[in-house]
């Protein structure tokens, strides 16, 4: 009795080490990260590949747009890490944007490359289907970047402008202007963690003063700034507003 459980037990592991390839896929399904490999055959920018003629989006991250600053640097950077070099994909809870491109995790050599994208400046993170496993290891990035200041966490000088009021509900900012001389905000931007923008055209705030910024169509004035364009622009999942100056310098943020 004892020999045949044995032998039993060995057909069993016998069975498992054949299969494990199969079980391992399962399993991942079923329990843990679904995970593919490929050859990056091209980097579009610095937050999108292409893998087998197939569109691959950087989860996590949001890099410059082309034009923008820092764009070339950003996909520079991802090329010399990857191009033509063969990667490991990782899912997240959705495998598919809106456009059809898949969304992963790239890894390379064990090495989170979309974490590195943030915590090297290129990239700020960016979760608008909700904060994942990963999250926390993305804001720690940032943070890191900050202290070293470097590409897009390059603080900006300007230091007399504080976040008065940030009601994501309620899509309403308010901006103080602490210091007694005047700060003249042309040029100037409010991001989302996205491509959503609002860009601050002839506007000089006074000393001491304050100025709201709200959704919704308008005529600006001295006391109310309009962001048009948008049915909105905070994500109820969470979301991050930046805000920086006319060299694109980061003056302040505010996550929740």
């Amino acid at each position: 009795m004892k020999k045949q459980s044995k032998l039993l037990l060995i057909l069993i592991l016998i069975l498992f080490g054949v299969n494990y390839p199969f079980l391992d896929s399962y399993l991942e399904a079923q329990f843990g990260e679904q995970r593919e490999f490929g050859i990056v055959e091209r980097v579009v920018d610095g937050d999108t590949i292409i893998i087998n003629g197939t569109s691959i989006r950087l989860l996590g991250i949001n890099t410059p747009e082309r034009g923008e600053k820092y764009y070339l640097e950003a996909k520079e950077f991802l090329e010399k890490i990857i191009l033509n070099k063969t990667i490991e994909l990782k899912f997240g809870k959705e495998k598919y944007d809106r456009y059809q491109r898949i969304l992963a995790y790239v890894f390379y050599k064990n090495a989170n490359v979309n974490l590195e994208l943030v915590d090297e400046g290129y990239a700020n993170y960016y979760f608008p289907s909700g904060k994942d496993s990963y999250y926390d290891k993305f804001v720690r990035a940032w943070e890191h970047c900050l202290e070293n200041g470097k590409y897009l966490c390059e603080k900006s000088k300007e230091s007399c402008i504080k976040l008065a009021k940030f009601d994501y509900k309620s899509e309403i900012i308010v901006l103080e202007n602490k210091c007694s001389r005047a700060v003249d905000l042309e040029g100037w931007e409010i991001k989302d963690e996205g491509r959503k923008k609002f860009i601050f055209e002839n506007f000089i705030l006074p000393g001491k003063d304050v100025i709201p910024i709200i959704l919704g169509e308008g005529n600006n004035n001295k006391n109310t700034l309009y962001w048009p364009g948008e049915t909105y622009v905070w994500t109820n999942s969470g979301d991050t507003m930046f805000l920086r100056d006319r060299e694109g310098k980061l003056v302040l943020w505010e996550g929740y």
